[in-house]
């Protein structure tokens, strides 16, 4: 799941994406509306939901919504901002935002917001994703697997793990390339070694085999990775 937030508070901003992380999102933080349009535009990029501050240097917050939204683009958008006026929330709201949250604000009310804003989206993707005796659940970000017909046991698995597999899993049958992936699960102000997707997938596939999951993941060598099955 990636998300793009836009806030030029750098001790907010910091504390967001880091709340998000932890909670398995992939995040993109830009501090100018300017470079977040330029990242809305990035070709390979696709974001499940954005969080935009009010107020910013270069393009504000509202206009992008406004951008976004006269282009017929359906992202869902959580709008932050220390206006907390009934005329200013009718305000942004008016200009297409979904959601609004006044500062200041607990991480758990953004967390929960987000959820929200994602199980009512126009682009909701199904939040359990399953294959054989795979399942994960995309709301809560924990993965299980049935060890038995009445068993049921929690895999253990790192941010990236879980963020390659439920990519995987979102999309069974499809051809995805080393690129794709790269620019899906790793943020755009990290640059990952050469070899990083080969070396994550590696991973990935050992821990599932220890658990005795044959998940087939298939290698397309010069290409990328295909995920052999559909999600029930």
């Amino acid at each position: 799941m990636r998300i793009l937030l836009v806030e030029d508070e750098p001790d907010l901003g910091r504390a967001i994406k880091r709340t998000l992380v932890q909670h398995r999102y992939v995040v993109d933080w830009v501090m100018d509306g300017r470079m977040a349009w330029d990242y809305l535009d990035y070709p390979d990029m696709a974001y499940q939901l954005a969080i935009f501050d009010w107020l910013l240097p270069g393009i504000s917050g509202l206009e992008l919504v406004q951008r976004l939204r006269d282009r017929g683009c359906a992202l869902p958008v959580l709008m932050l901002t220390a206006r907390d006026r009934m005329a200013d929330k009718i305000q942004g709201l008016d200009a297409g935002a979904d959601d609004y949250l006044v500062k200041p604000f607990q991480m758990l009310e953004l967390l929960a917001r987000l959820r929200a804003l994602l199980r009512r989206s126009p682009q909701l993707e199904p939040q359990i994703l399953r294959i054989g005796q795979l399942s994960l659940n995309c709301a809560t970000r924990v993965a299980t697997y049935q060890a038995t017909p009445e068993q049921y046991q929690t895999i253990e698995l790192t941010n990236k793990e879980f963020q390659l597999l439920e990519y995987l899993m979102h999309n069974p049958g499809q051809v995805l390339t080393t690129e794709q992936i790269r620019a899906q699960l790793w943020a755009m102000d990290t640059e990952p070694l050469s070899n990083v997707v080969a070396a994550q997938m590696r991973l990935l596939r050992r821990k599932l085999a220890t658990l005795g999951l044959a998940v087939p993941i298939e290698t397309l060598h010069g290409v990328g990775y295909r995920l052999n099955g559909n999600t029930l």
